[in-house]
């Protein structure tokens, strides 16, 4: 796994290893990033379940201005803080071991690109959303990506939303929600 494009291009990540992280396959980062490219410069991110780190990485790797970097188990915390040294975007990442829950009721809005790729699963997908709308966490003109496999794939819609457009890669399915 490497760093595609921009400032930290090739630069080669390291990733958790066990069955406890998923992740994205280079050839769906790609195409997720193919289909946002010009949209990312000056973007808040916020990366909720990130193993690596890799999506955060890569967006500020392509011009986005700050990343927060969440997740919830030790190894892959340690292994985020690596991979942002080795890219040298350490100092434009904000990196949190915390549930997502906990998360996103205490986080301050402003957020304008969004990663959610969850364990598939456990069925959380639209309860992270549905956290995300109620908390106004947001920012104008929002990107959300999701990850799914179909049976978790994103249902609930919410009012806010400007468009909603689902891509397919074998079994892992993208749904990139514009706000």
């Amino acid at each position: 796994m490497r760093i595609i494009t921009g400032f930290a291009r090739g630069t080669k990540l390291l990733t958790p290893e066990g069955e406890d992280t998923r992740p994205t396959s280079e050839k769906v980062k790609e195409a997720i990033f193919s289909a946002i490219q010009f949209e990312i410069p000056g973007r808040l991110v916020l990366d909720l379940f990130a193993g690596s780190g890799q999506m955060a990485l890569e967006a500020l790797s392509r011009g986005a201005e700050k990343a927060t970097i969440v997740d919830n188990a030790k190894r892959p915390i340690e292994l985020i803080k690596e991979n942002a040294k080795k890219t040298r975007l350490m100092d434009k990442c904000v990196i949190v071991n915390s549930d997502w829950k906990d998360f996103l009721n205490h986080a301050k809005p402003g957020y304008n690109l969004v990663f959610l790729d969850p364990p598939y699963k456990a069925g959380i997908l639209d309860e992270a959303l549905t956290k995300l709308a109620e908390k106004n966490l947001l920012g104008g003109d929002a990107i959300v990506i999701c990850e799914s496999d179909i049976e978790s794939l994103p249902k609930k819609e919410f009012s806010a939303e400007k468009s909603r457009k689902n891509y397919r890669y074998g079994r892992t399915y993208v749904t990139v929600i514009k706000f």
